[in-house]
């Protein structure tokens, strides 16, 4: 059972009992920055976003029928008091907990239903192989993704080959999709960047990092860019895990040099997955 289903598992096994990343992170077996990544590259969804949509659409139903109490059920969803979870309620189906209880029924919702993970993750993935990468300042648009609006990274993109000429100090012809500060809700700054000598002369429109010296694991991704997702997924949830290395806590980039076609998605890339012993 891989970190992602373990996850689950405890998520669905504890819903009603208080419950944080930390716990949720030692019953998977891995750190918090991985269940982190690992869960968002299987589900789409951030760990404790997915336990608070689960818990609200649990009250729903209780809601529709017919549950008296308002504050209990905010009480049995780890809330304080009856106005913390009614703004959550709204937040999360844009109604309140008493339109909901009025209206008898929950099919002008829509409820986070049970994740039951399938086969999702690649049948075969090829071994990496290792590199220490020297430190290297990357410069690009820049935008904070969240698990659910990974959808923004081709526009990212799109905006990177409108700009990428007004980015000074370019070294050579590599680009770089840089995931970085990244947090436990599964956001996550992403820049597609270049290489560059120093940020002196660089507008302060574009996103900035530099990544340290790091050894890597470093995986082809050789199908269509669309399929990352799967790539990646069976990364963190399956390659890491049995590896007997952990993952460290700095950036992950996906690398495209000159057989990348943007135009098409084709050509393949490196996928560049930061480890420690």
């Amino acid at each position: 059972m891989n970190p992602a289903q373990r996850a689950l598992w405890y998520i669905e096994s504890h819903l009603a009992e208080p419950m944080t990343l930390d716990e949720i992170a030692a019953v998977s077996g891995v750190s918090r920055f991985h269940i982190v990544r690992a869960f968002a590259a299987a589900t789409g969804l951030s760990v404790m976003r997915y336990v608070r949509a689960r818990r609200l659409s649990e009250a729903a139903r209780s809601l529709a029928n017919g549950a008296p109490d308002i504050l209990s059920l905010a009480l049995q969803a780890d809330y304080g008091s009856h106005e913390a979870f009614t703004r959550a309620f709204r937040d999360q189906f844009g109604t309140t907990p008493e339109a909901v209880r009025a209206a008898t029924c929950t099919g002008h919702l829509k409820l986070q239903e049970p994740i039951l993970m399938d086969s999702t993750m690649l049948d075969h993935l090829k071994p990496p192989r290792f590199e220490t990468a020297k430190a290297i300042l990357v410069a690009g648009p820049m935008e904070r993704i969240s698990c659910d609006n990974g959808a923004a990274i081709p526009g990212l993109w799109q905006r990177f080959h409108q700009e990428v000429a007004d980015i000074p100090a370019r070294v050579g012809q590599v680009a770089y999709g840089v995931c970085c500060n990244g947090d436990d809700a599964g956001n996550f700054d992403y820049i597609a960047g270049v290489e560059v000598a120093d940020f002196s002369d660089l507008p302060r429109r574009f996103g900035r990092i530099r990544i340290g010296e790091q050894r890597y694991a470093v995986f082809t991704h050789t199908d269509h860019v669309a399929s990352i997702r799967r790539t990646v997924s069976t990364i963190w949830n399956q390659w890491l895990p049995a590896s007997g290395l952990k993952a460290a806590d700095a950036p992950n980039f996906e690398r495209y040099d000159e057989a990348f076609d943007p135009a098409t998605g084709n050509g393949g890339f490196e996928i560049w997955i930061p480890v420690r012993e």
